[in-house]
Parts: C-alpha cells; structure tokens; sequence
C-alpha cells in the first residue's frame, strides 16, 4: 500500500472517528422514547400485615416484605438471573448480605417468586436482569460495590424518571381516547387535563381545525411533563439533594431542551450517562422506565438489550427506601360553595399530579358531616379530565343536613391514611330569593337587562327560565358570580311593561323557584349635557340613552363611548374626535346641544360649560430608600421605578387653577385603581412651597398596601369633588433579595442564585442583551434558581413588575464541588 493510499485511510478514519464523537445521535438515543417493551416483574409489598400491589406504594422501608416474580414469557430462550439489590448511599457500598440472586427460569421461582425483606439501613432498591453467565452474579455485585454512588444515582434518577412518565402516558392516553369531538368542550376537558396532571399545553393547537388538534396536542411528548412540586419534594425527602441538583441541571440544558420544565428529560439524560460509567466488556447496563399496573412492573426500555459481548443488563429502579410527603392537594377555589345533591358532584382540586396520574394514593372518600352520628363517606374518584374528583352522592338523598357542611376529602398515599382538603356544601332547600338593592328598577322593556339575585342555594341552581304574562317561557343566561349570588340576562327587546317570572330549577329539588318581578316601560329622557371648559368629553345625563348615536355641541362632534346606571338614571359619556374641542368651551358659556337616536329624532337639550377640571405637571421627583430596611443588590437605575418600601417624593405644579387650593387633593392609584390613596396637606403626605407649587411624599407600603405592584398614577382632585386626569406617576416595583451566586467547577459552570423571593424576577440573564436568558416560571416557590454562568459578578434582571426595564445587580460569586 503506498504511503498516500494509507493517509487518505487514516484521515478517512479520523474524519469516522470525529463525528462518531461530535454527533448528536449518542444524545438522541439517550433521550429516546422509552418505547420499547420489555419483560415484567411483579412486586408485591406487606407492611404491618397489609399487602398492596406495587402499583399503590411510593415508599418503602426498613422491615417491609417484598414479594418479586419475574414474569418472563415460556419461551424464553436466554437464561436470566435476577438479582436484587439494597444500597445505602453513594459512599457506603453494601454488604454481600444485600444482594440477593434469583434464578428466573426455576420452576419455584416461576411458579412462587421469592420473598426478601427490606434491611435495616437501606436508601434504595435496585432489581437487575442479566444473560446468564458464568460469574454473572460475582460481577454484579462487585461492580454495584465497586461503584455505589452510580447505581443510588440510577435508582433515584429511574424512580423520578417513572413517576413523570405516568403522567405523560395517562395525559396522552386521555387525550387521545376522548370521546368529546365539539371542538369547545374538547378545548375545556384538555384544560382540565392539563391542569391536573400539570402538563404543558399549546394553545396554538385549539386554532388548527378539530381533525388535528389531538395529534398536536401529543407532539413532543418529552417537552409535555411539567415540573411537579409534589414528586420534586418526594425525591428531595428521599434524597440527599445533589441527585435532584443534577436532574434540574441537565434539564434546563439547551441540549436537552427542557429549559424549566420537568426533570424528565434530565432524568433519562442522567441515568444513561451515569450508568454508561459502569460499563465493563462483558456488561453494558441499559435502565427501564417501570409503569406500574396492579402487581406488575411492565417495563419499557430505551435501546434493544445486547445478548453479545458486553451483554446488555437491565436496571428497575424499586421505589426508594424512605417517608414520602403526603400528596399537597387543595381546592382551586377556597371559597366556592357546592351543591350536595349534584348527582355527579365534581370538586376541583389540584396540586398533586401523581394522585390523578397513579394508583400510589387510593380508597379516596368525601367524608360528610351530618346532623346525628359519625358521618357519611361518599366515594370520590379522581379524574384529571374533569378537573378534579368525581363524588358519588347517590346516599346522601335520604341524609338530614344542616344548611351548611364541610366536606373533607380523606384517602390513603401508600400504606398511610392521610387527609386532604376541606369543600363547602350546601343542599337544595326552598329558600326565598332577594333582588339585589340596584336592580330594584332595573328591568326596562326594550333591551336585555341584568338582574342579581340573592340565596343561600344559588349553588344549587341548574337552569333559569323567564315566563311573561301569556305563559311563554324562554330559557335566559344565567351564572353564579358571587357564592350566594346568582346573575341572570334578562331578554326583554319584545317584552311588554308589567310582571314576569323567574322560574329556578335546582338540583334536588322538584318544584321550582318561581321570583315574580316588574318590567317597566321608560320613556327617554334627555335631562342635561355638562362638559368642562378645556375638556374633549362630557356627560349626557337621562334616561334610554341606549337610544342616543350622537350629539352635536356649536359644530363639534360628539360620539357615546360608555353607558351607566347611577341613582336611578343613564350616563353617557360622549368623546369628540376634534383636536380644537378643548379650547372651544369656556367656563359660563352659553352653549346647544342636539342630541341625534335610532329611531331618526333628533332633541335639542340643556347644556353647560363647567368651570375647568385641575391639572397638575410633575416637576420633579426622587426616591428615598429606607435605611433600616434589608439592602437589596438590585439596582434600579430608572428613575421611574420605585422600590416597595421607600418613598417617592416629587414635586408638582399647578396649571389650573392658578393657585394651588388647600382642600385640593392628589389622588395616587394602581393602574386597576384597586389600591388607591388620598394625599393631602390635613395628613401631612402635601406640603405647599409656594401658592403654586407643592411637595408630595409617598410611602407606598404605607398608603397602598403590600399587595400593590405596578404602574402608579396620579390626578389632582379639586375641594369640590372635581377630578381631573390620570397621569402616569412611577412603576411601583417588589425587589427580591440575592444573597449569591454558587457555581459548580467545569468547563461549562452550571450556577445556583440563592436569595428570597426569587417569582419577582421575570427573566434573568448573564449578558445585557438577554442572548442567553432564563425565564422564572410562574409559582416558583425555591430560594434557588438556576442561571447561566455569569461573565462577572453583574447579573441583569427584568423584575416582574415591570418587565421592559433593564436592572442590574451585583452578586457575591462562589464555587462549590459538584
């Protein structure tokens, strides 16, 4: 061979060798779909003499039975050894004791399977399945005590693994078999499965047309499993944490493209790498995903096991030695009232996507309160595609209760009873209804009109019906806003002035409840239009100004923009588009208006140029930090932002009047007007420098509250009760507190920021141009976060209160051995 011919070979080989390295093929197998099926092995597990399938047990411990079959097909034709492990921990390899060999192709063991009992001291549970060979089971056990740390790796990676494929499978199983094909309901009920399992859900795949709606919601199933609080907080009891660090690390990778959703993907990422550590040229160990149903592990594996050198050996996880929490379920509304004689009551809970998605809690009953005994149980079932669980009260149509009890969800999580949460009930009694004060006079012919209406049993209702004088009845919108009240759209555009009736239908109850209530037939009525000098917009007061299409003002335009109701009349706000409109009226002047209807009439009313609203110009403003309160190492470098707990002081001038009224008044609110204050120089918040000019301080924890966030305006308000505009004042905003930034040694860092409330941080980047930002997921509830590593101790932060701003902060940076 010459010498050319042998180096294009070697560099064809190198070429070979360089993308066999660099391709992502070896991350695309690790991070395959667990699709395909491999052997079974059933569990049992007795405590206290109570046997339960595996299936039902999240936890073992110390002193607990096992009962292990390897349920292998007739026909195998490969001998397999199962071998049973017990580890203790990452530095503490376990004794020869531990290890425990079963021949599978036995007649006993086929026919009996073997029981062992869980020793003392023990952390995790590993089952291995290996090719008979000799010395098979010396090199299993020496290479797990050669190597503990990689298989409590393994055990606790496969258990979260497990746990977050069940939800997936019984996600996709449910949206795939939904026998719903209105696209809407379809929508609601793929909500509600969402929201239980707490999967991700495109909203985008509701806009395709219904045919491909289910095969878009099921696409990138390993991008579909959310972070679940409950299984994270199982592994974190369970374990000593770096597991769990780990996990969070490889899934918040871009590689593996899991960002801040589950540790799923991580999972498999990291116990395929961890166990590719214990490779040895006559073993290769491959892990299995365990699904559980009933007494069997059916397993499914991510590559086709190897019966050649190194022989594949495959790895189940059992679930892990320790006390797991209870499951945290809670109501969605604490508040809401249910109906005990709904033949089908539903009572929406979540917070606990294991509970919906396995058998690990069961015996799930309603436990009712009633007036003599110890209670009834009413069977409840958990169903994530209703939201919530499905209560059976079919015994309760013959139980005597009060007219308000608690319900309270009760099961079992394991081998432990456990008690969940609490549920208002009400039953359907003939109670009277009550019309709410405002709507007394509410109902005007012509037009639809709302009605509210007030009773103990607004929980109860399940239809709502209007019948007129004739006794025709139409069936009219209805929903519940408040837990005793009970909105109802009244239909009456043909309707002739006089008495309906609303007729209740309600659960549990045969009669109806009949509310006769008066119409009224009111003429329109123009009383008065009232604009202030210097403003675009005025006031049309009367009555049917539902009729009104425009006014007319000396030339000017006007347009309705919004109609109310107060004290017992319509107000009509009018606009005009003209740019000239607010110098055209003085205070005094003279002015005729004509107002235009429907109907083609056109009425030429009374009107009036009120004196002019305030206005004020900001002339300046600072903020005032607290000395005595925590430093923050956020900085906020916009003038316009002000941090909860310090003061904005600013100054203002007046433009109208001339001279600044002491009874004049600054009204400071939210930009939903929720939280609002007062400032005036009777409370010492103004302080006038000259007749024209004031000095405002606001301490907003003081005078909004600690709920208030966001932008703040403000608008003068005159001794009269006259107010003027709203004007932007500052962007209220919470700042969380950061104590520090821990990274991991490596070439590429992965970083821990510590701190205390870390959910008012939208996004948080390494470089000002947020080119690798991380997103914080709504209801983050940790003290650490995960970021890129930083390029200096400068971290750039968008706050949630205001998320279009830039902020910085400097933080103490360490290293810390992985």
């Amino acid at each position: 061979m010459d010498l050319g011919h042998q180096f294009r070979s070697l560099l064809i080989g190198f070429c070979t060798l360089f993308f066999m390295i660099t391709s992502p093929a070896p991350l695309q197998a690790e991070t395959a779909a667990f699709d395909l099926i491999g052997p079974k092995v059933e569990v049992r597990v007795q405590r206290d003499g109570h046997t339960l399938p595996i299936s039902q047990v999240p936890n073992l411990q110390a002193g607990d039975r096992l009962w292990v079959h390897p349920d292998l097909p007739e026909t195998q034709s490969v001998r397999y050894i199962m071998v049973i492990a017990f580890l203790r921990g990452a530095t503490n390899p376990p004794s020869d004791s531990w290890f425990t060999r079963v021949d599978a192709w036995s007649k006993v063991v086929r026919e009996e399977g073997i029981f062992l009992t869980v020793p003392e001291g023990a952390e995790e549970a590993i089952v291995f399945l290996a090719p008979e060979t000799g010395g098979a089971f010396s090199s299993l056990r020496n290479a797990v005590r050669g190597k503990p740390g990689a298989f409590v790796r393994a055990a606790q990676d496969l258990d979260q693994a497990s746990l977050d494929r069940q939800r997936l499978e019984k996600y996709l199983e449910s949206v795939r078999e939904s026998p719903l094909t209105d696209p809407e309901q379809m929508k609601a009920h793929t909500i509600l499965l969402a929201r239980s399992l707490n999967m991700r859900l495109e909203q985008q795949c509701f806009d395709k047309p219904t045919a491909q709606q289910v095969p878009c919601l099921t696409q990138n199933t390993d991008q579909l499993v959310l972070d679940d609080a409950h299984s994270q907080n199982m592994m974190t009891t369970l374990t000593t944490g770096s597991s769990t660090d780990l996990l969070a690390q490889v899934s918040a990778t871009p590689t593996a493209r899991g960002g801040y959703y589950s540790a799923y993907v991580g999972a498999v990422v990291d116990v395929v790498r961890i166990l590719g550590t214990a490779h040895t040229a006559q073993y290769q160990y491959i892990p299995a995903l365990s699904l559980p149903n009933h007494d069997d592990l059916n397993l499914r594996l991510n590559s086709p096991p190897s019966f050649r050198n190194p022989k594949s050996v495959i790895v189940v996880a059992l679930p892990l030695v320790r006390p797991a929490p209870n499951p945290p379920l809670h109501p969605i509304d604490a508040a809401q009232v249910f109906c005990v004689d709904a033949p089908s009551l539903v009572l929406p809970a979540d917070g606990a996507p294991l509970v919906f998605a396995t058998a690990l809690a069961h015996d799930f009953v309603l436990h009712v309160e009633t007036k003599s005994g110890p209670g009834i149980d009413l069977p409840a079932v958990p169903d994530p595609g209703r939201g919530g669980f499905v209560i059976d009260t079919t015994t309760m149509q013959s139980v005597e209760l009060d007219a308000e009890v608690s319900g309270v969800l009760r099961g079992t999580w394991g081998f432990r009873p456990f008690e969940g949460p609490h549920f208002r009930l009400r039953s359907s009694t003939s109670g009277q209804w009550i019309v709410a004060a405002k709507d007394s006079s509410a109902l005007i012919v012509g037009r639809e009109d709302t009605l509210h209406l007030q009773s103990p049993s607004t929980c109860c209702v399940s239809s709502v019906s209007l019948r007129d004088e004739t006794g025709k009845v139409v069936d009219t919108p209805w929903k519940i806003v408040k837990p005793e009240e009970l909105e109802v759209k009244v239909p009456l555009q043909t309707a002739s002035a006089g008495t309906v009736t609303i007729v209740i239908h309600k659960l549990g109850s045969r009669r109806p409840d009949e509310i006769p209530v008066h119409t009224y037939s009111e003429a329109g009525r123009l009383d008065s239009f009232n604009i202030h000098a210097g403003d675009t917009e005025g006031v049309l007061k009367g009555t049917r100004l539902d009729q009104v299409t425009a006014l007319e003002v000396n030339g000017l335009h006007f347009t309705p923009q919004g109609l109310s109701r107060a004290n017992q009349q319509d107000e009509l706000k009018l606009v005009s588009q003209d740019a000239g409109a607010g110098t055209r009226f003085q205070a005094g002047d003279s002015i005729k208006a004509r107002v235009a209807l429907k109907d083609g009439r056109s009425l030429d009313i009374r009107a009036a140029v009120e004196a002019s609203r305030p206005r004020v110009t900001v002339l300046s403003k600072s903020v005032q930090l607290d000395s005595s309160a925590r430093p923050s190492r956020v900085r906020l470098e916009n003038p316009d932002e002000l941090p909860q707990g310090a003061r904005l002081n600013f100054f203002l001038k007046t433009q109208v009047p001339e001279n600044f009224s002491p009874s004049e008044q600054i009204e400071v609110a939210t930009a939903d007007e929720s939280y609002r204050v007062l400032l005036s120089e009777r409370d010492g918040n103004l302080t006038p420098q000259d007749s024209k000019t004031i000095f405002a301080m606001l301490d907003p924890s003081k005078a909004l509250g600690p709920s208030a966030f966001g932008p703040l305006k403000f608008r003068p308000v005159a001794g009269d009760g006259t107010e003027g505009d709203w004007q932007p004042l500052v962007t209220l905003v919470r700042v969380p507190l950061l104590e520090g930034v821990h990274c991991a040694p490596g070439g590429e860092k992965q970083c821990m920021l510590s701190g205390d409330r870390l959910f008012l941080i939208n996004s948080i980047s390494s470089d000002p141009d947020f080119a690798n930002a991380v997103t914080v997921p709504d209801g983050f509830v940790e003290a650490e976060l995960r970021i890129p590593s930083p390029k200096g101790s400068t971290l750039y932060i968008k706050l949630r209160d205001d998320p279009s701003t830039v902020v910085t902060a400097n933080v103490p940076m360490s290293s810390t051995p992985q």
